[in-house]
């Protein structure tokens, strides 16, 4: 197995390198299902657990301030190790998490499995986008990021929409035990796959690391992303029973719906990404207006079926650009600080998902979910004002 010691690999990728890429993919599509498998599930999850359906939706909110809490820190705690183990000691560690989340019988169980899902996914998170640029020319590096960055758009493609599917035929227990064995078979693929990793640490990392929030555009894109992540969970945590209670979609129906809204999100994150490259602060600007408008629209045009799946449509095509846009922001705003920039990014991006998911679990328990919707769709607004904020603050290489 080759070793990657620089910090671009050579323009020439080889096919190796290209697989190392799609394995690092894979980890960000697993951690991701695992994450979002709950929304899927929720209403047979919650009847299961004899739990509400707010609190349910709370194991994300476990699993996203667990991520928060470690992804900053994750560079300093691994120190020198090697990247590829600690990568599929994360992959071992996602599967154990995934178990324990079957075999709970309460809320005390379930939350200790999203505990250690959320390690996991901190740890993938953290070092995924930072590695992918060492194994593939400047040139090539854009693409790369976006194919890591899809494993969100494609897990809700696939993974939740499936994990939904079987977990309407064979239980939602049996959802979270395939994915604590996909865990196992993508330690093994890591292991095989990819090439030594030695860490490469970056000034910013140990004593400069607080200094980034003293550059505006990191401030601004993580107040903007802040925003966007969690007017979108605090809504897309429930949608399953927004669905039931809106548009009277049951079963296999809310897969399909899951398999529409993912298939826009896999479109918008190329799309989005290439718009990124060039503008990312006017593509997220645009973005959140999207999901803004989606969340208005679903109770006065989601009432059937069809209407559901249009409304779905644009905020799968709003959403799925989020991730890439989150990412190319912050290696904009500090591009010589990869490492730590992204473990910043990454702990606001799952802070705000557990912001999100909790904020919408206390709503739609208290207020009901129509206030969730407006309120969601007033903080999707707030980010996008929050994009095109500050412009006279703009330095030569921010975010434009």
């Amino acid at each position: 197995m080759s070793t990657v010691s620089e910090s671009r690999a050579p323009a020439a990728e080889s096919a190796e390198r290209w697989s190392s890429i799609a394995v690092l993919a894979l980890s960000t599509f697993l951690v991701v299902t695992a994450e979002m498998m709950p929304v899927g599930v929720l209403t047979p999850m919650s009847e299961g657990l004899r739990i509400s359906a707010g609190t349910t939706g709370f194991s994300l909110a476990v699993t996203g301030v667990v991520a928060a809490l470690v992804a900053p820190f994750v560079p300093r705690v691994i120190g020198l190790l090697d990247r590829r183990r600690v990568l599929v000691a994360a992959a071992f560690l996602l599967a154990a998490g995934n178990l324990i989340t079957a075999v709970a019988q309460g809320f005390a169980v379930l939350a200790l499995g999203r505990v250690v899902v959320g390690i996991a996914m901190a740890t993938v998170w953290a070092l995924a986008v930072a590695l992918v640029t060492r194994l593939v020319s400047a040139r090539r590096a854009g693409l790369a990021v976006s194919m890591v960055v899809s494993g969100v758009a494609v897990a809700s493609v696939l993974g939740v929409p499936l994990g939904t599917a079987l977990g309407d035929i064979a239980g939602w227990r049996s959802a979270f035990g395939a994915l604590g064995l996909a865990g196992l078979v993508l330690a093994a693929g890591l292991r095989m796959v990819l090439p030594a990793l030695p860490a490469q640490l970056e000034a910013g990392v140990t004593a400069r690391s607080g200094s980034l929030l003293a550059i505006p555009a990191v401030r601004r894109g993580l107040v903007a992303v802040t925003l966007v992540v969690t007017a979108h969970f605090a809504a897309y945590t429930y949608v399953r029973p927004t669905l039931e209670e809106v548009s009277g979609v049951h079963g296999a129906g809310i897969s399909v719906l899951l398999l529409v809204y993912g298939l826009c999100g896999i479109v918008a994150n190329f799309v989005a990404g290439a718009a990124a490259a060039r503008r990312v602060r006017w593509t997220l600007l645009v973005l959140a207006i999207g999901i803004a408008a989606a969340l208005v629209v679903l109770p006065l045009l989601g009432t059937t079926p069809v209407g559901a799946a249009a409304v779905l449509v644009l905020w799968g095509l709003s959403y799925g650009g989020v991730s890439v846009c989150s990412q190319l922001w912050a290696v904009q705003a500090a591009p010589d600080r990869r490492e730590a920039v992204s473990g910043l990014y990454v702990g606001a991006f799952t802070g705000s998902i557990a912001l999100g998911s909790f904020a919408g679990g206390v709503i739609l328990d208290g207020a009901g979910l129509s206030v969730l919707l407006w309120g969601s769709a007033g903080v999707a607004a707030l980010a996008a004002l929050a994009t095109v904020s500050g412009g006279a603050e703009r330095a030569p290489g921010s975010p434009q």
